[in-house]
């Protein structure tokens, strides 16, 4: 806890990892070894067994097999208060933190009390500051976790860690819900922390990332080391077929096709925000059978908002969407799910499912009272039976079984389900917001081979993306959002990653 003097973790050393749930070997014969002032990369496909190692490191799940030793000392870690009481902190990929709660609160949750009854938040607000002033970290304790962005909320998780003790960190997925902006500023604060000579364990996706800022790096597959080595002495294309167990290329729009009707028209659509103030500025956008449509732009410039008054959850003070023949902008959620628009929200987690719900019962989420999965509103248990077992075989979701809770699988699997289900109800319209945030490289194929089939099929794609090469890879014409407006829409010939940085930026060349 904070003030109390905690043992300095020199060396933390796993041997002979074992973990087995129902059905599946999570981890087999892990050894790894991570010294303070160095980030130990561990890579993995979605699945790989990557957090199962890390909840044991941390005390969330019990070893079968294998010993932890801290300095070369072996310890028993069976609960994350015992972690913190080593050292050992993790920030996880989805946060633990109640919105509800002030960032001192938070912090505060498990402290000890100044007295029997009585807890000094004050005292614990002024450690914060002092805390995160010298790490850098800038947080406002007073603020509540529901009114910070996703970046903020991490900072908040890291500071928690630091706070009560914590000199080696686990960061599980630290950059998946980051703008690029602030991913770098989360890279540069690694650097630091590593002069400061702290341990990190660092779990991405983004190969670039791990290039960028590890010293070492550690390949699972199949909940096996299958590679490690020194970053230096490796690289990207290296670490990626490690991962996936053959070369990786990632699918590229073929030679302009010609695109059918307009499916869907955004006319002079206005939104505000609960505070009153535009979050979306006459926003005109067609949507074309067999296209894709990308929406460039720096998180927090009005993309959460257009997807959500196309999906119905938000509705314009002004302008209309038009569908088919009718416009929907004053339509349930429901009505317009059933008219034909899907969605993969950016939240998969509480958004795109229910955690609670198995594997199988958020594959039928939308239509389980239609036919064929029931007949007068009694379910056919056998058709969803078959139906959710194709549809993880199909899209390769792994998962001990269809009755597994969806929040027990990887963030990668749980982005497959949502995305299987919305691509097998085949809408005409498709609002894919961040489809490949969190996943691997090779889900990142996949995802990005279902989307183009899809456009190939006739369906309308709106996708929202941070990533300049995806959306380049993927987009028949680009739409530039800054500040809730529409800045310039380019077809993907005359699109660059210069140009459309720029843009992003809120230059316009009106000469161009």
């Amino acid at each position: 806890m904070w003030g109390i003097d905690m043992q300095k973790i020199k060396s933390m050393e796993m041997k002979g990892i074992t973990k087995r749930f129902p059905g599946v070997i999570a981890n087999k014969d892990i050894d790894l070894k991570v010294n303070s002032g160095e980030v130990f990369a561990l890579l993995g496909e979605n699945g790989a067994g990557k957090t199962t190692l890390m909840n044991i490191l941390y005390g969330l799940y019990s070893p079968d097999e294998g010993n932890i030793y801290i300095n070369d000392k072996k310890v028993i870690i069976d609960s994350p208060k015992k972690a913190l009481e080593l050292g050992i902190g993790m920030v996880h990929q989805h946060f633990m933190l109640v919105p509800s709660l002030t960032v001192s609160e938070n912090i505060a949750l498990g402290s000890d009390f100044e007295s029997k009854f009585r807890l000094d938040l004050k005292k614990i607000s002024k450690n914060i500051k002092k805390l995160s002033k010298d790490y850098s970290l800038e947080v406002e304790p007073e603020k509540k976790i529901s009114e910070l962005s996703v970046g903020e909320q991490q900072k908040v998780e890291i500071v928690k860690a630091l706070y009560h003790g914590a000199n080696f960190l686990v960061l599980d997925e630290p950059t998946a819900a980051l703008t690029p902006q602030e991913s770098s500023q989360l890279i540069s604060w690694l650097r630091t922390v590593i002069k400061e000579d702290m341990g990190v364990i660092f779990i991405s996706h983004k190969l670039n990332e791990v290039m960028s800022v590890s010293d070492r790096v550690q390949v699972l597959r199949n909940g096996k080391t299958y590679f490690s080595a020194k970053t230096k002495n490796t690289n990207i294309d290296e670490l990626a077929k490690n991962m996936a167990g053959r070369e990786i290329k990632l699918p590229k729009l073929e030679a302009e096709k010609t695109h059918g009707d307009i499916l869907m028209e955004l006319k002079h659509i206005w939104v505000k925000d609960r505070r009153g103030i535009d979050v979306l500025k006459d926003i005109n956008l067609k949507l074309r059978e067999g296209e894709i449509l990308g929406i460039a732009g720096v998180s927090g410039n009005g993309q959460k908002d257009l997807a959500e008054v196309i999906t119905g959850l938000k509705k314009a003070y002004k302008g209309e969407i038009i569908f088919g023949d009718q416009n929907i902008e004053k339509k349930s959620v429901q009505e317009i799910i059933d008219l034909g628009v899907g969605f993969i929200p950016e939240d998969r987690l509480h958004m795109g499912t229910i955690p609670r719900f198995t594997v199988k019962e958020n594959l039928i989420l939308k239509d389980y009272l239609k036919n064929p999965f029931s007949n007068n509103y009694i379910l056919d248990q056998n058709y969803i039976k078959n139906y959710c077992k194709t549809t993880v075989e199909e899209y390769d979701v792994r998962c001990p079984n269809i009755n597994t809770p969806t929040h027990a699988l990887s963030g990668g699997n749980i982005q497959k389900i949502i995305l299987s289900r919305e691509l097998k109800r085949e809408p005409d319209v498709l609002v894919a917001a961040y489809p490949i945030r969190g996943v691997d490289i090779a889900a990142v194929e996949y995802i990005h081979s279902k989307l183009l089939e899809a456009r190939e099929n006739g369906m309308a794609i709106l996708l929202i993306t941070e990533e300049l090469e995806e959306i380049m890879n993927l987009s028949d014409r680009i739409a530039v959002i800054y500040e809730g407006e529409i800045l310039r829409i380019l077809d993907n010939t005359a699109a660059s990653k210069s140009k459309l940085g720029t843009l992003m930026a809120g230059v316009v060349d009106e000469n161009k």
